[in-house]
């Protein structure tokens, strides 16, 4: 079937799918891996990559030569701004015409409502993303070069700079950033870079244009004060919850658990790195990083998850209906009914996917309940944190997790409306009510 022939949605999942089977074929490549590496985990590291999430079956560092990894690099590169706005840019550079085909697939891949003015963002994108990454770059080059030299320095800088901002949470060493637990320099170039990409793009554009609150969108209104609110509430938590765990935080300086706390906080709404030992945290922490994990960040965003837009969206309708009032209103502004729809249809295809996975992998894993529901929404919602039961993984889990991070990335809807049929609305019915509740 050629391309013209599939709807917009279908297009974007076969070429996501397009582009992690060739990157599949490239790291079976000898070339690609130090001692060899299975077709599955091959495929299972490229979707990973693709999907910016993180999971890793084999360790990025040491399984793979410098070739393999930069064939992950790009992976996430591709993953995380998009592939329609590589083609985008490229149908510009070759003097093709953008035509209305090209904008809605554009607008499909960078979840936009309308497809006015989604070339220009793709440009836009583009530019932004690799201005942020070469400053960061430049920042944590001055800290790793004097540690490591130049050639391993400069690496180390981009490697981390292009996984952090595509919140893609792959490291080069086995640990993650644990070696760098107390160092305010590091985690603070990773996570504002994780922070800036998991906002959503039409949000950092708008606060860039807007310099006056209230002349701000809804959207970036709501993740500006949305994202503050809950990244502090998540510090908090994690905080007090892990203050007097000797595996985590209680053997740090004060200044250490504030640094420790604060990463392992905004991390699980997608970045997926980690300077603290997952699997050592409390099981309080670990159900709320669980939570952090499925509400993800922004929309048009390189994170995953529901998104923290469609969680308000749900709490405030549910407020609204407990206040007795129809009309949904934030910041002076009405929520139309659609948006709410789209926002639960949203929440329960994700919950639906997330229980097919952990029923899958209960089935087929020998590990803790709690371990098995912390993988599953890590995948769902691309974030890569992983209790370590990514390496054991049966081949059955392995291809269960590979299906549950490229719905994460795409989005149930994306694939409900690839597939299912549309239907005509114009037949109305007559109205009758059933008893909930």
């Amino acid at each position: 079937m050629k391309l013209s022939a599939l709807n917009p949605p279908q297009v974007v999942i076969s070429l996501f799918i397009s582009i992690i089977l060739i990157g599949t074929l490239l790291l079976c490549l000898p070339i690609s891996s130090t001692e060899g590496i299975s077709v599955i985990d091959a495929l299972f590291t490229a979707t990973s990559a693709m999907t910016v999430t993180g999971l890793v079956v084999v360790d990025t560092g040491t399984a793979f030569t410098l070739f393999g990894q930069m064939i992950i690099l790009i992976l996430i590169q591709l993953g995380g701004i998009g592939i329609m706005t590589f083609a985008v840019l490229i149908y510009i550079a070759v003097g093709k015409k953008i035509g209305i085909k090209q904008r809605l697939l554009l607008k499909q891949a960078l979840n936009q409502s309308a497809i006015g003015g989604v070339v220009s963002l793709a440009k836009k994108l583009f530019l932004f993303s690799l201005l942020v990454e070469l400053i960061a770059v430049f920042f944590l080059a001055s800290k790793w070069i004097p540690e490591m030299g130049w050639g391993q320095g400069i690496y180390a800088s981009i490697f981390h700079a292009v996984s952090a901002f595509n919140n893609a949470g792959f490291s080069i060493w086995s640990d993650s950033l644990s070696g760098y637990v107390d160092d305010p320099f590091v985690n603070i170039i990773i996570s504002v870079l994780f922070i800036i990409g998991g906002i959503g793009f039409t949000v950092v554009f708008d606060l860039w244009k807007s310099k006056e609150f209230n002349h701000l969108s809804l959207q970036t209104k709501v993740m500006v004060v949305g994202t503050l609110a809950i990244n502090v509430f998540s510090f908090l938590m994690i905080f007090f919850l892990e203050f007097n765990n000797p595996q985590t935080l209680a053997n740090l300086s004060n200044f250490g658990k504030i640094q420790a706390a604060y990463f392992q906080a905004v991390t699980p709404r997608t970045a997926g790195f980690n300077t603290l030992d997952i699997g050592q945290m409390e099981e309080s922490s670990l159900f709320f990083i669980i939570t952090l994990m499925f509400i993800g960040g922004g929309s048009a965003s390189t994170a995953g998850g529901v998104k923290l837009t469609t969680v308000l969206t749900i709490l405030l309708a549910t407020l609204f209906f407990f206040k007795g009032k129809e009309h949904i209103v934030i910041f002076n502004r009405s929520i139309t009914m659609h948006i709410v729809l789209k926002a639960l249809s949203l929440t329960i295809g994700s919950a639906c996917v997330v229980i097919i996975t952990i029923f899958i992998l209960e089935l087929t894993e020998d590990a803790p309940f709690l371990t098995i529901v912390f993988e599953s929404i890590s995948a769902f919602g691309t974030v890569g944190l992983s209790m370590g039961l990514t390496g054991s993984l049966t081949l059955v889990g392995k291809i269960t997790i590979i299906l549950t991070m490229l719905i994460g990335k795409l989005g149930p809807l994306t694939f409900a409306f690839a597939f299912a049929k549309q239907t005509s609305d114009l037949v109305k019915y007559p109205k009758e009510d059933i008893l909930t509740g």
